[in-house]
């Protein structure tokens, strides 16, 4: 996924890359011809009001036109006039809005497809240099700049119809200025507007003639830096409201929109190129070590996509201010490193051919760090992120429902509190004969509730606790879909109130994530089958009354056929269960020893013969499942508990603060990616490979966590035991390189191993 995820958006996202593909070289330079195409698309005014020329959007907007620009690696001004009139916009509220009508301006052309290509001759850049000293000079025929002597709101037309470009100082950002009061800008030093901080802590968006400006030497070559001074600071140019911390959010979003594009680009390139580079006669994507540098690279964009997308949402309303900020620091943390490592990482998949300086991938890898640069360092947001997470600040994660929810949750939130008065047998018989348990199954075991009526159903039943079906919860699903009646009948409802425990035998000590090489053995006998063989792994076998089992019928059968699924009783003759004592000195794992067990025909599910479409099947809803957990005691949250209890951020080192803001910024832009994938599903869409995403991100971050957490507290029993624990949740259900085997193949298009 994009940053875009409703259909408005994608739309949007698909319409500016069709604008940049027309308009834009990596090597192009900024003149005056493309940013009047800028101006004509609306993109320089997508979130600002409509008064001032604008689209009447706001940041989220602007972040996905961002990231499909920086696709691109779009030179130029554009990024810090967009940003410049973010800021300016933002003093509005603390300046009374005029009354009159705002300048006439051009009006925006609503769908890219309708520009003329031959507005902007991208040929006539020269694709073999890149003069630096070019960018942003004004040309012969340029309009007339606008008066600027106007209040300040009165600049944001100039700056949506491309007549003004801007330049804006970053707090925090790169500090090349030379000595004294000079600030570094993002922009040219011939910019019409420089929006700057002043000495007393205001802001002020000022005039060229009332600063002196020289351009910096950076390394991005495509866009300008400026060491800038304001030498006069009319009363009307102050920006009232607008503090450097604002100018650093806004930032951190609008740089990170930009760093995702550099990141998916650099995604694309490295994934196209292992597709069909070929090495020691097959395709480098085909190695592991090139398809999960691949995989990685996708996996830290997605995660930096949902904690910009958050940030964007955030600083657009969603929330109160201290919201916001988190928000936006957890952007800065993790956008900016990723689109530096995706570049980086993108050369070295290219290789020599992506080190020369005619390849596009040095550019993007230019832009990458000074985007970095810019942003400021991502340890000092990670320790800003602590200080407002640590001080109770917390993001709210929840989706904005379409009306039709209200009719929906007047109903469920009846039927929840008739349940909580009810006795707790009685509650218990009613969640699963009323299809509360598992209500995205079809009734009469679920209530067939569609997406949006599922998030409503958790939402009103946060205080009123269901039951925890463990092992049931991917086993219930395939009997229901491949089971018999006569099967659906007999375990459902006493699985469903927890009569009935299960637990999964399908791991081998030969077969673990390569689960379609078991050797158990399944022998037709009359009235059923003998199953013979040994599984391990299986969670709560000791405990289980019912297992569902994969063993082999056809030994002849290629791979992937010839195996069944069975429902095996765990009390029947000639099943052993030997316990395993893991590293943290629990048995929650076991052995089990399979000899000459009778299942009976009634007990298959599904057909003889297809077994592995019944457990790809229960395998899918196991991944959902483990991806919407980290694990007991293993969040961010936990981690920030166990800060307050040793005295606060203070009592932490420097080093350990920075860490504990990367965690929380890692854990929160999770929940994000959590979101994302619910708000895709609610509108009708896939979440392709999230699940394998957020699993592979969710356990990483529950152990980092949890090593954090031991290394704050070593001498604690629960950080002890959580961190010898959480070392099993990148193996279990599908380890790490499997997962990235999993999204190299599905999401990239890498070619699948031999």
């Amino acid at each position: 996924m994009g940053i875009a995820i409703t259909e408005e958006h994608r739309a949007l996202a698909a319409s500016v890359h069709g604008f940049a593909r027309r308009n834009i070289t990596a090597r192009g330079m900024d003149h005056e011809p493309f940013r009047a195409a800028l101006a004509a698309q609306g993109l320089l005014g997508l979130h600002l009001p409509e008064r001032y020329g604008g689209q009447g959007g706001g940041l989220q907007e602007l972040a996905v036109a961002l990231e499909a620009l920086g696709e691109h690696c779009t030179p130029g001004s554009h990024l810090p006039t967009v940003l410049a009139s973010a800021v300016i916009a933002r003093a509005t509220a603390a300046h009374p809005l005029p009354s009159a009508p705002a300048p006439a301006v051009n009006t925006p052309a609503q769908d890219a497809s309708a520009v003329d290509a031959s507005a902007v001759d991208a040929s006539a850049v020269d694709a073999s240099a890149v003069d630096v000293s070019a960018l942003d000079a004004p040309v012969a025929d340029a309009p007339p700049s606008r008066d600027t002597s106007l209040p300040v709101h009165g600049l944001l037309a100039g700056l949506a119809d491309g007549t003004l470009t801007a330049a804006v100082a970053l707090p925090g950002g790169a500090r090349a200025a030379a000595a004294g009061p000079a600030a570094t800008a993002l922009g040219s030093p011939g910019a019409d507007l420089f929006v700057l901080p002043l000495p007393d802590g205001r802001w002020a968006a000022l005039d060229r003639a009332d600063c002196a400006a020289e351009g910096l030497d950076g390394i991005d070559l495509s866009r300008r830096l400026a060491a800038v001074t304001a030498h006069a600071v009319p009363d009307d140019r102050v920006l009232g409201g607008v503090t450097s911390g604002l100018v650093a959010d806004l930032a951190a979003v609008l740089l990170g929109a930009e760093a995702c594009g550099v990141a998916a680009w650099a995604v694309t390139t490295a994934a196209g190129h292992a597709r069909v580079r070929e090495q020691f006669g097959r395709p480098i994507g085909q190695f592991q070590g090139v398809k999960h540098k691949c995989a990685a690279m996708l996996v830290a964009l997605e995660h930096a996509r949902a904690a910009v997308w958050d940030a964007a949402r955030a600083l657009d309303g969603d929330g109160p201010p201290d919201e916001a900020a988190l928000a936006a620091g957890t952007a800065g943390v993790l956008a900016a490193d990723a689109a530096v490592r995706c570049a980086a990482d993108a050369i070295q998949v290219l290789g020599g051919i992506g080190y020369t300086y005619e390849h596009d991938a040095h550019l993007y890898y230019r832009r990458a760090l000074s985007l970095r640069a810019l942003s400021g360092d991502p340890g000092e947001w990670a320790e800003r992120v602590a200080g407002l997470a640590t001080g109770g600040v917390r993001r709210r994660m929840e989706p904005d429902l379409p009306e039709e929810a209200g009719a929906l949750r007047e109903g469920i939130r009846a039927s929840v509190a008739s349940l909580a008065g009810a006795e707790p047998l009685d509650r218990l018989a009613r969640l699963a004969g009323e299809g509360w348990i598992m209500p995205h199954l079809p009734r009469p075991w679920g209530r067939a509730a569609s997406p949006l009526e599922q998030v409503v159903i958790h939402q009103e039943f946060r205080d009123l606790k269901r039951p925890n079906l463990g092992i049931a919860a991917w086993a219930v699903p395939s009997i229901v879909r491949y089971g018999t009646p006569r099967q659906q009948e007999r375990f459902l409802p006493k699985t469903l109130t927890g009569e009935i425990m299960w637990c999964q035998l399908f791991s081998e000590p030969g077969a673990g994530s390569d689960l379609a090489s078991l050797t158990t053995k399944a022998v037709r006998v009359e009235g059923g089958w003998s199953l013979s063989g040994q599984k391990i792994w299986n969670s709560l076998a000791q405990w289980a009354h019912w297992a569902i089992c994969l063993a082999r019928t056809d030994s002849d059968a290629p791979k992937h056929e010839g195996i069944t699924y069975f429902l095996v009783k765990m009390s029947s003759p000639g099943v052993t269960v030997r316990p395993l004592k893991e590293i943290n000195g629990e048995e929650i794992f076991n052995e089990v020893f399979l000899d000459d067990v009778f299942v009976p025909d009634d007990l298959v599910v599904g057909q003889v013969g297809q077994g592995w479409r019944v457990a790809r099947d229960t395998l899918s809803h196991e991944r959902v499942a483990l991806g919407d957990s980290w694990g007991p005691g293993s969040r961010h949250t936990d981690m920030v508990r166990l800060i307050g209890e040793l005295g606060g951020p203070g009592a932490l080192r420097p080093a350990a603060l920075e860490e504990s803001g990367r965690l929380w910024a890692s854990g929160q832009a999770l929940s994000a990616l959590g979101l994302r994938v619910t708000l895709s599903q609610l509108s009708g869409g896939e979440s392709g490979t999230a699940s394998s995403v957020r699993k592979l991100l969710g356990m990483r971050h529950s152990q980092a966590v949890s090593e954090f957490c031991w290394s704050l507290a070593p001498a604690s029993p629960y950080w002890n035991r959580m961190i010898l624990t959480t070392r099993a949740f990148t193996i279990g259900g599908g380890t790490t390189e499997v997962q990235l085997n999993i999204i190299a193949e599905r999401a990239l298009g890498l070619p699948r191993d031999p």
